[in-house]
């Protein structure tokens, strides 16, 4: 009997005191949505199933049933706004919607307001931030991931402007604004914003004009940010008007892929006018439950319209709230409403305002809401910090004549894959531009292959194509008297590279500059930055300046800036047979001489009695032998195998040498020399003379600038004849211009020259505003022109012109330096120090076999200085065959030196040595 009133005991106990009060018997949530659309009519369908699936289980609400009341908007803000209103007098603890952003942004208040959670699938605009809306919680990705799917994918084709067609409504302006951001950041951007009328009042009429006017444009990547009734309208006039044709990119949010997944079949219409068209549609993984219930959903809509994703976000939201009320009352709280105090001054009005409620759980539901952590039909369920849905993807779907086809995978974690993105979530984020994958869609026009993205606009426009109105070095580009023609080295390659495109470019040629002068080059690139010029072509030096603000060509000519001076004839001297070696040759050359004499005079005076002799006659031997090598005709004779071996080398040496000399004199003393006080940059820098550079050219901010030069130095000349003048009468010590300038002019002028090496590589190329599509296909062009040597014939055509004879193109110090010779004394050097070595270990171990250290009668080790001696003796002494003889007179030599410091050490007055009949030495001291 006890155990019957324990059980009702028990479940009184847990169920109404541990959670703070009785649960209520019906919890309100409340639906607003436009159920005439696909999104509203799908998520009607599988809110219904999830209420019930949740009332069917009693271990989520256990007692309490969960009621949803549905709210159809039909487009209308204001009738969604009464909808809110009214579910706030209801004791509503969740609303579920609105459907779009419009609504979302007035109800977010009331929601606020109340402390009721606003939960939406649909309205996904990515302004509507958690601190301005706290209630208000996205249970879907955002438009911001949206967006940065549809930027990733432009970039990955390559392309750089996309005209953006939007419905003119929060939801759409906001997008739009998030898509210009994502495409900034890889360097692409919106051309041309077109704005469709507020979903659903756009017209046919109202869309081809807008369409008709889009048609004239450059761009032809279209990014459709719409709802399924304008967007299949914008497709059927598009379609009509050719624009879904070859050469159009059309790219739709996922309105597009609603409307293929719950509308089937698609009428013939519909189809023909969507071919080719990429969408994206929010992933979803595959799981049990899942296909569980895509295969309930013919039942639950009795055949009436497909399942899309939304609707399985619709089921989640609900259970997402459901599982947020049974941890608010399991963990104690109540589902209680108490009256809003700033109401109060509205009580008696129509509204009957007084009977919204403030719900008293309400912050404790959104807490539990955005703790959610579940599994749901749509794959894990879980907030970050953001208020955002984890690992936000979307599926990327190519539009067929048939159906569709899932060409990929974009996902936050690892941008574009062909795999889904579950399967990438436990490798590392690996977003490098060669691991972004996806399969070849079929584009407008039934074509795989990629539209270039963008066309000349056929509206009668042609490129303004600025250029310089040159008074000098016209062979580069110059404008016909009397003509619109313009000619030249640079026109010639424009023409060469336009031709070989595979697009007509229709343009024409704007002379830049007054005739008079050079024009500013930095002036004339500043104008396409300000719509003046739609390209410009010349002899355009690309600079870090003009790179910053628009974009050039690959080079056709490479060109780089010289010194111009004047250089005058070197006349021969008596002291001409120096110049071929610099000093420093001479004398590293004359110390070596020195050295390998001393080394063979080393290594053969033992043996080689043409070595020998008194000392004067000795140093005599050793600088004649030395000299004598440098004409080969030394009269001594090595014997020793390591003298030999230095000498070879040593005359190997003296070849090289003497030969190098010879060339080098003979070409001083038979070709004419030039010479400038100029010898580079450096020179110019250090100096206070006057430069001269071209007008208009570079030159004159790159010396002031970069070395420093003042600009009172520099003195602006206009033509190759104003070089000539001012060099010849030394206005200008030097000129600094280009080198192909400089060519052109050396080739007339033969009293100057250039001097010093070439101190900046720089090219010429076409310019182009920023970002512009035709400055890669002109490079690409100029590229096939080098290979297939058109450039070089053009270049042949124009420049190549008869140059002085009398000298070279540059000046250059025709003297040998040490540097050039360093290898060979090196390998001298080491051969010597090889040589020496062996030799001084022969030495040392012939005087140890023959003069072991030994001990003298009176017992004392004789000193190191004493062996030292003998030593040096024994190194000197003649080796004549007679070792015994040797030793006998190195023994006597030694003996004397041991006898005197035994004197020295005794006292004694002298010592006297006796030799044995054997050959030994012996010694007595005299009696004191």
């Amino acid at each position: 009997m006890n155990l019957v009133w324990l059980v009702p005991l028990s479940i009184l106990y847990f169920g109404v005191l541990s959670n703070g009060g009785p649960r209520p018997s019906v919890l309100n949530i409340g639906a607003i949505f436009t159920f005439n659309t696909i999104n509203g009519r799908v998520a009607k369908i599988a809110m219904k199933a999830a209420v019930d699936d949740v009332n069917s289980d009693p271990s989520v609400l256990g007692g309490s049933k969960l009621v949803l009341t549905l709210h159809d908007s039909n487009y209308s803000g204001f009738s969604g706004i009464i909808g809110a209103l009214q579910y706030m007098e209801m004791d509503t603890v969740a609303i579920i919607g609105p459907q779009n952003s419009i609504m979302a942004h007035v109800i977010s208040h009331l929601a606020n307001e109340l402390q009721v959670p606003l939960l939406s699938f649909t309205a996904l605009d990515p302004t509507l931030s958690s601190l301005q809306y706290p209630f208000f919680v996205q249970t879907a990705p955002n438009d911001l991931f949206q967006m940065s799917a549809i930027a990733e994918i432009v970039s990955y084709y390559g392309w750089r402007e996309v005209i953006a067609v939007f419905t003119d409504d929060d939801g759409g302006r906001n997008g739009l604004a998030a898509l210009g951001d994502k495409l900034a950041e890889r360097r692409c951007k919106i051309s041309y914003k077109a704005a469709l009328p507020p979903d659903p009042e756009a017209t046919r009429d109202e869309i081809m004009d807008i369409l008709v006017k889009l048609a004239l444009m450059e761009s032809r990547v279209m990014v459709l940010i719409t709802y399924s009734k304008s967007g299949l309208l914008v497709f059927d006039v598009a379609h009509s008007l050719g624009m879904m044709g070859n050469g159009y990119v059309w790219i739709a949010t996922s309105w597009l892929s609603t409307v293929l997944d719950s509308t089937s079949p698609l009428s013939s219409v519909t189809s023909d006018s969507i071919k080719g068209a990429l969408t994206l549609r929010p992933h979803t993984p595959n799981s049990e439950r899942k296909r569980a219930f895509i295969s309930r959903w013919s039942q639950l809509s009795g055949g009436s319209i497909g399942l899309n994703p939304y609707g399985l976000y619709a089921y989640d939201t609900v259970w997402i709230i459901a599982h947020a009320i049974k941890a608010l009352l399991d963990q104690g709280g109540t589902i209680s409403f108490s009256n809003d105090t700033k109401l109060r001054d509205f009580v008696g009005g129509a509204l009957n305002l007084e009977a919204m409620s403030i719900f008293n759980g309400g912050k404790q539901l959104l807490n539990n809401i955005l703790q959610t952590n579940m599994m749901g039909l749509t794959g894990p369920i879980r907030f970050n910090p953001e208020r955002s849905i984890i690992n936000p993807a979307f599926d990327i779907i190519n539009v067929l004549g048939t159906g569709f086809r899932q060409i990929g995978y974009w996902s936050n974690y690892s941008g574009l894959s062909v795999v889904p993105p579950e399967s990438l979530y436990a490798k590392p984020p690996n977003r490098s531009s060669s691991n972004q994958k996806l399969y070849n869609p079929i584009w407008p026009g039934e074509t795989l292959t990629k539209p270039r993205g963008w066309v000349f606009p056929n509206n009668g426009k042609q490129l303004r194509i600025g250029i310089p109105n040159r008074v000098s070095f016209r062979e580069f580009i110059s404008q016909v008297s009397g003509t619109d023609m313009v000619k030249g080295y640079c026109i010639d390659v424009f023409l060469a590279a336009i031709n070989l495109l595979p697009y007509a470019v229709p343009y024409r040629f704007i002379p830049y500059g007054d005739g008079l002068k050079n024009p500013n080059y930095n002036e004339l690139v500043r104008l396409i930055t300000t719509d003046d010029f739609d390209a410009v072509i010349g002899d355009v030096t690309i600079v870090t300046n003009r790179t910053r603000i628009v974009d050039f060509t690959q080079p056709y000519i490479e060109s780089g800036l010289v010194i111009v001076a004047p250089v005058r004839k070197l006349n021969s001297s008596a002291w001409a047979f120096l110049r071929p070696f610099t000093p420093m040759m001479w004398c590293v050359t004359a110390a070596f001489f020195l050295i390998v004499g001393a080394v063979v005079w080393i290594l053969e005076h033992r043996m080689n009695d043409e070595f020998r002799g008194p000392p004067k006659r000795q140093v005599v031997t050793i600088l004649w032998f030395s000299l004598s090598t440098l004409f080969f005709a030394h009269r001594e004779n090595t014997v020793s195998t390591l003298g030999r071996f230095v000498l070879i080398i040593w005359l190997f040496v003296v070849l090289i040498i003497n030969s190098s000399y010879t060339a080098s004199l003979t070409s001083i003393l038979t070709v004419q020399q030039l010479s400038s006080p100029i010898k580079g940059i450096e020179t110019l820098m250090t100096s206070t003379e006057p430069i001269g550079f071209q007008v208009g050219s570079f030159a004159e901010n790159y010396l002031n600038e970069e070395f420093n030069i003042p600009k009172s130095r520099l003195v602006a000349l206009g033509s190759p004849e104003e070089y000539a003048t001012a060099l010849d009468k030394g206005t200008v010590a030097a000129v600094v211009d280009e080198r192909s300038y400089v060519e052109l002019f050396l080739s007339k002028q033969c009293k100057f020259s250039i001097v010093g090496r070439e101190f900046t590589k720089s090219g010429w190329g076409f310019a182009f505003p920023r970002d512009s599509p035709l400055a890669v296909d002109m490079s690409t062009a100029i590229l096939t022109l080098s290979e297939n040597g058109d450039l070089q014939r053009i270049h042949d055509k124009w420049l190549t012109s008869k140059t002085c004879s009398s000298r070279g193109t540059e000046f250059e110090s025709d003297r040998l330096h040490l540097r050039s010779f360093w290898g060979l004394f090196l390998i001298c050097g080491i051969a010597c120090f090889i040589a020496l070595f062996l030799y001084f270990i022969l030495m040392v171990r012939q005087f140890n076999q023959e003069f072991p250290n030994e001990v003298d009668s009176s017992g004392h080790e004789s000193s190191r200085s004493a062996r030292l001696q003998t030593f040096l003796s024994f190194v000197d002494e003649k080796v004549d065959g007679s070792s015994s003889k040797s030793k006998r007179k190195l023994t006597e030599k030694s003996s004397d030196i041991n006898s005197k410091e035994d004197e020295q050490r005794n006292g004694s007055k002298g010592r006297q040595i006796e030799m044995s009949p054997d050959g030994s030495v012996n010694g007595y001291a005299h009696p004191n």
